[in-house]
């Protein structure tokens, strides 16, 4: 499915809503039950935020069990799939996989070394399985931002020239799957995207920035990025 087409309700029996942390999973809940789409959530221990489950048909589960995830959500006919929200990515000791998510490691092999390696390498895992995977903006296409200003201030000619160099290093690290925004001040990067995500980036540049124009912050889409993870 494109990442533009929006999806009919109609056309979807439950949906199976993979949820990590933050408010997006809850307000994809919302929205589906808002336009009468039944939803079936699956919960992450430690990662899923306990508000995003209220009243909503759930299971919680550890990361690594992918097998009894499987078998739940194959046992309420579910076939259409959301993953959604953040998740922090544990390390194979503490994963402690089960069978069905040691299966998925060892056919992706170093595929799934970086996190856009490891969603493209779950999606077709689960397409595999029989599962059809959406991304979100195909039941909630407001999400993604319009082109243009959207706030009454406009760069300036020097934010405009960051923003280039923002996109210039990120075009440069896209294909090594490190990060997807950076920070710039005056053409000079304080700081890159890595495993501590956007906000925390955002903490630590405001540490290193200088006196003169305010640092810009550039994030984008990986070039070739699965619009649908």
């Amino acid at each position: 499915m494109s990442a533009s087409e929006e999806v009919s309700v109609n056309s979807i029996q439950t949906l199976g809503i993979l949820a990590g942390g933050g408010d997006l999973p809850r307000r994809l809940i919302d929205h589906c039950k808002n336009n009468g789409l039944e939803v079936f959530v699956v919960a992450f221990k430690g990662q899923t935020a306990p508000e995003t489950l209220d009243g909503v048909d759930h299971i919680e589960m550890p990361l690594g069990s992918a097998g009894k995830i499987i078998k739940a959500l194959k046992g309420r006919s579910v076939k259409d799939l959301v993953l959604i929200g953040r998740i922090r990515r544990p390390s194979l000791k503490d994963l402690k996989p089960d069978l069905k998510t040691a299966e998925f490691f060892l056919k992706e092999g170093r595929k799934a070394v970086g996190d856009d390696g490891l969603l493209r390498g779950l999606k077709r895992f689960l397409s595999k399985e029989g599962f059809d995977i959406h991304g979100v903006q195909a039941f909630m296409p407001d999400l993604l931002a319009p082109e243009g200003v959207l706030t009454k201030t406009t760069p300036s000619k020097e934010q405009l020239r960051d923003i280039e160099r923002g996109q210039a290093v990120l075009d440069a690290l896209g294909p090594l799957d490190v990060g997807q925004a950076v920070v710039v001040q005056e053409g000079h990067i304080l700081g890159i995207e890595a495993a501590e995500g956007t906000d925390e980036l955002i903490k630590r540049c405001a540490t290193l920035k200088r006196e003169g124009a305010s640092p810009v912050l550039v994030k984008l889409s990986k070039a070739g990025q699965d619009q649908d993870l």
